[in-house]
């Protein structure tokens, strides 16, 4: 799924468009994703990852090793 957040795991929403007239149409709420390299110093090397404006935010609190360490927890390559 190309519209997810690595570390929060956020996901498209779905529901409807309501025109002026009511009728509704399907559409799609596509998180607000970011791809953002980050400089990793326990491998010596950057990683690029797929975040989330919410998951930035979470990397800025919590520290680049402590997010990789929950993304491999979900089973996700980094």
């Amino acid at each position: 799924m190309s519209a997810h957040c690595q570390l929060t795991g956020r996901v498209p929403g779905f529901g409807n468009a309501i025109s002026h007239s009511h009728r509704r149409t399907p559409r799609r709420f596509d998180p607000n994703i970011q791809r953002k390299r980050y400089w990793l110093p326990s491998e010596g090397r950057h990683v690029r990852l797929r975040l989330s404006t919410k998951g930035i935010r979470t990397v800025d609190t919590i520290g680049i090793e402590a997010a990789v360490a929950r993304i491999r927890a979900r089973g996700e390559k980094v």
